[in-house]
């Protein structure tokens, strides 16, 4: 059964529900109108009682996504006033916690990379599963931002997650199933039957109980996930606002968005 928005393609297969991000040509870059789809669809399959776990992805053989839409951004600073960008910039971010405290279990098919936003969306759900062509970079500290300080910690621990929120440099595939942020890494032609051996196994479980373990899982964290997803929400709101899109990224606006080679 397939079902289709503008930017996120929906198949339940077995009691899994497989949401793909739908903008390849872009790199599956999340522009609003993405993040918003993909908070919906999540939001709606977590009260279907014919899945049992969620499964996200992304387009193509090339990225997971490539993070936030830069062209999208510049285009808003340029053309939205200070309070418009704050409650877009606020409807994003609570759509970010939202997708990541769903009552059911969520798992990353990681096809490619995922950087900046992408890091941020991979790194919130319940598990990840990689190929070779994986890999992940938290950019935030290299663009004036902040972001991944409530997600990424409770995957890797404290000491990795400060080295890679700090230096914002690549996780290549291997390393990043070394240190515990991908849970399987396969090759590329394998990663949809790994994938589904582990969302399908889930999904088979029963349901009340499955979801009530991620429930406490979550409200056992130190804090829980609400509080310290609000607290990095306030800091970058209040005390160390992110930087305009025309500062954050001078050099993918010089090259007029062309992949690096």
């Amino acid at each position: 059964m397939g079902v289709t928005a503008d930017h996120v393609l929906v198949e339940k297969v077995q009691g899994v529900a497989i949401l793909t991000m739908n903008r390849p040509e872009q790199l599956n870059a999340m522009n609003h109108q993405l993040t918003i789809e993909l908070h919906d669809v999540v939001a709606r399959m977590s009260g279907d009682d014919e899945v049992g776990c969620i499964v996200i992805t992304g387009a193509g053989s090339r990225a997971f996504s490539a993070g936030g839409d830069i062209h999208e951004q510049r285009e808003d600073d340029r053309l939205r006033a200070p309070a418009e960008l704050d409650e877009r910039s606020a409807v994003r971010a609570r759509a970010s916690y939202e997708i990541s405290a769903c009552p059911k279990p969520t798992i990353g098919m990681i096809n490619g990379l995922a950087y900046g936003g992408a890091a941020v969306l991979a790194s919130s759900l319940d598990m990840r599963v990689g190929c070779e062509h994986a890999s992940f970079r938290f950019l935030a500290a290299a663009y004036g931002r902040i972001n991944s300080t409530w997600t990424l910690p409770n995957q890797v621990g404290w000491p990795v997650a400060k080295e890679l929120l700090f230096s914002a440099r690549v996780v290549e595939a291997e390393e990043a199933h070394r240190i515990g942020l991908l849970n399987h890494l396969v090759p590329c032609d394998q990663l949809r039957d790994k994938t589904m051996w582990l969302a399908t196994m889930i999904a088979r479980n029963r349901r009340e109980s499955v979801m009530g373990v991620k429930a406490l899982l979550l409200k056992d964290v130190g804090r829980t996930l609400e509080e310290q997803w609000a607290n990095e929400r306030g800091y970058t709101t209040t005390v160390a606002r992110g930087a305009k899109a025309e500062a954050a990224f001078p050099e993918f606006i010089a090259r007029k968005g062309r992949p690096l080679r």
